[in-house]
């Protein structure tokens, strides 16, 4: 690989603990298409992995549950290009891209605020407003 995956800031996941595998791919080839093998599957025990922070291991654990193959290994599987190296580079960026998420610290809890009493005024005297320009539409009744 060319780069490595680069998590946050200066922590970067090493080779290796990565686990590559390739097959073929479906779809459509060219001529090599039954001899080459670009499908590639990239494989990360997320749970045994030193390169992460202990508080981010976990928090990523937490938030990728639905997605870890036997509670610890995270499986991304990349076919769109037909090159196996293109694909290679798409699975390493989506691995990237999934852990920077996961490991990102939860938002700050949102402050309960009142709106002010002149905010109030305001939108009660434009639905005032719009309420009587839409009345003055109306055809008289009863006439």
């Amino acid at each position: 690989m060319p780069e490595p995956i680069r998590v946050r800031g200066s922590v970067v996941v090493p080779d290796a603990e990565l686990v590559w595998r390739f097959s073929r791919s479906s779809g459509p080839g060219g001529q090599h298409v039954n001899t080459s093998d670009s499908k590639v599957e990239l494989r990360y025990d997320l749970a045994a992995s030193k390169a992460l922070p202990e508080v981010w291991r976990q928090r990523a654990l937490e938030r990728l549950a639905g997605r870890l193959v036997d509670d610890r290994v995270l499986v991304i599987h990349a076919s769109e290009f037909r090159s196996q190296w293109r694909n290679r580079e798409a699975a390493a960026a989506r691995l990237s891209a999934l852990l920077t998420e996961a490991c990102a610290p939860p938002p700050k809890a949102r402050r309960a605020t009142r709106p002010s009493r002149g905010m109030v005024e305001r939108r009660l005297s434009n639905k005032r407003h719009r309420s009587e320009l839409k009345q003055g539409r109306q055809a008289p009744r009863g006439e």
